[in-house]
């Protein structure tokens, strides 16, 4: 796993091993991220990276949130709750250099509380096939995480259940992965 474009561009991320007694994390694939950072800054939403303040739940290892801080992001917010995956976290952090533009939040997704600041760009990438995406944007919105006019990219292994809030703007498919975007009401 490595970061595909910016100025981390090829840097290698530590990522879950064979054996890993956290073997339900699943990264973003490199090629789902190149896809998806392609068609963010692509022009058809205006590009959402540079100089957002970005919320990465169920950040796993970091890798879209590391991707879009390469990419001109100019902070981000990662949510994780397991200790196997936040150990990756913070090592990935640590190679990047990225420790003052990088904040881990060690909180249940689904049990956000109050947010400090509203966020532009959200990245949500839960276990596939809990609910628990939906659990955790409701949350998400309910405490004043997402900005409105945020744009929100939902991955999971169907297209995502939008919460009322949130306007589908896309949807695709990249093998079992369902990459939905969505703008906060």
């Amino acid at each position: 796993m490595r970061i595909i474009a910016g100025t981390h561009r090829g840097r290698v991320l530590a990522s879950v091993g064979k054996g890993d007694t956290a073997a339900h994390l699943r990264p973003t694939t490199d090629r789902v991220r190149e896809s998806l950072f392609g068609m963010l800054q692509g022009g058809r939403f205006a590009d959402p990276v540079t100089g957002a303040r970005v919320l990465d739940l169920f950040a796993g290892t970091g890798a879209l949130g590391l991707e879009a801080l390469s990419r001109g992001a100019s902070q981000a917010v990662f949510v994780e709750s397991g200790r196997v995956a936040q150990r990756l976290l913070i090592a990935n952090i640590g190679t990047l250099k990225e420790n003052a533009r990088a904040r881990i939040v060690s909180r249940d997704a689904t049990r956000l509380g109050p947010a400090e600041a509203a966020f532009g760009l959200v990245f949500l990438d839960p276990p596939y096939g809990t609910g628990l995406g939906r659990r955790a944007m409701e949350a998400a919105l309910a405490g004043g995480w997402i900005a409105p006019g945020a744009l929100v990219v939902w991955e999971d292994s169907r297209e995502a259940d939008l919460p009322d809030a949130l306007i589908r703007a896309d949807a695709r498919r990249y093998g079992d992965t369902w990459i939905t975007v969505a703008t906060a009401r």
